[in-house]
């Protein structure tokens, strides 16, 4: 512990651990936000939170705020969108400005039950997408769900190619660093980009079905997405070097039995390591929201030039223990997560619970480590646990 014996902030401890100095303790910290969205919709809150900011919660709670933030947005040009929600007309935008292509949610309307219908017209045709909110997901926190992808024929390409030669980077730094002041000391905002390019066809243009058909049935044509993708996201990382961060994240979602080890090493692990070298260049630090069962890409990923894999389950969540992640990973990828929701949950025995964060304090001794939630702080779970586990890290000193 250095000469200041003051703790350490959630931000000083992630920042330490990131760019390879030893925290005073190890940071503990995820997202409450589906936690108090879910039980403040179903008026479950427990009474001392009813309250409080989400900050005031973290706070309370003893854990981190963790923030995903984009730094930037992009307008899709040459495009007119017209939104409907449950069959009537809602807005109408030239040019729109929206958070991402395809996954264009920031064009929904809120939180309210029923279908948004989103249609992008371009002088190449038009793109259909449909977003769903219901009952069931505004109880659980959940945002609406995308219930039908942009490309389901062979027309689609075309209009997709379209949009991606025009997409137009629109920077939000300003945005950003507001929120990084907004959230504080006891909290880190990271600067969410864009999932990589196959990750991208597999999760925003296709249903996973469709598009391994596509895979097989239309190699030119995704051949020729990627390319786009690539071209887009390459463009991105340059525009990011004005950007004094250290550290961003690919949304990925990786998952691997969806991006198995073949599709991994053909399509993954070149562009991981293409653009972990661009960013490395800027003096930053590259992560993954990696929140799927890794046990086949353990060892891929750690080629990948990653430095963090972020939001990493282990067992009961996936069929494998968090010791197999650690020792497979001895030289990197940093570990952010490591404790599963389930540990959380009424139906699993609270001394099961304090014995496993004990067994993992154990293993990862003064190891780096970023110790979180994986994939966040649930309505279904005692809020009450996790403060105890941030009071077990707390005290203990590295």
């Amino acid at each position: 512990m250095s000469a200041d014996t003051r703790p350490w902030s959630m931000r000083e401890r992630v920042r330490a651990v990131l760019s390879g100095q030893k925290p005073d303790r190890h940071p503990f910290i995820d997202r409450l936000e589906l936690w108090q969205k879910g039980l403040s919709h179903t008026r479950g809150l427990p009474a001392d939170y009813a309250h409080l900011t989400l900050n005031e919660a973290h706070r309370k709670v003893g854990i981190g705020r963790q923030k995903m933030q984009s730094p930037y947005a992009v307008r899709l040009r040459g495009v007119e969108a017209t939104i409907t929600f449950n069959g009537a007309p809602l807005d109408r935008q030239i040019d729109p400005v929206v958070s991402r292509f395809p996954d264009v949610d920031s064009l929904v309307s809120g939180d309210r039950l029923g279908e948004t219908h989103i249609r992008l017209h371009t002088p190449a045709g038009a793109l259909t997408l449909h977003y769903v909110m219901l009952e069931e997901m505004l109880a659980t926190g959940a945002r609406a769900y995308l219930d039908k992808h942009p490309i389901t024929n062979d027309d689609d390409y075309k209009v997709v190619e379209y949009i991606l030669e025009r997409v137009e980077f629109v920077p939000l730094f300003d945005e950003f660093r507001a929120m990084q002041a907004q959230v504080g000391e006891h909290g880190y905002v990271i600067p969410m980009i864009e999932r990589i390019p196959f990750q991208q066809l597999l999760i925003d243009y296709f249903d996973s079905v469709s598009f391994f058909y596509a895979l097989h049935d239309s190699p030119a044509a995704i051949a020729r997405l990627l390319t786009l993708l690539d071209a887009r996201v390459s463009d991105t990382i340059g525009r990011l070097a004005g950007l004094d961060e250290l550290y961003v994240e690919f949304g990925d979602n990786l998952e691997g039995s969806m991006t198995n080890p073949n599709l991994f090493r053909q399509y993954a692990l070149p562009a991981y390591q293409r653009y972990t070298e661009m960013l490395h260049s800027q003096g930053k630090r590259v992560g993954s929201h990696t929140d799927g069962n890794l046990h086949s890409l353990l060892g891929l990923l750690a080629q990948s030039g990653l430095d963090v894999c972020e939001s990493v389950a282990a067992a009961p969540l996936v069929p494998y223990p968090f010791a197999e992640i650690w020792a497979a990973w001895p030289n990197g990828p940093i570990i952010w997560g490591g404790i599963p929701t389930p540990l959380l949950e009424a139906r699993t025995p609270e001394a099961e619970m304090r014995a496993y964060v004990q067994g993992l304090l154990e293993m990862v001794g003064d190891r780096p480590i970023i110790f979180g939630v994986s994939d966040m702080v649930l309505p279904v779970n005692e809020i009450e646990r996790v403060a105890w586990i941030a009071q077990t890290i707390e005290a203990y000193a590295l």
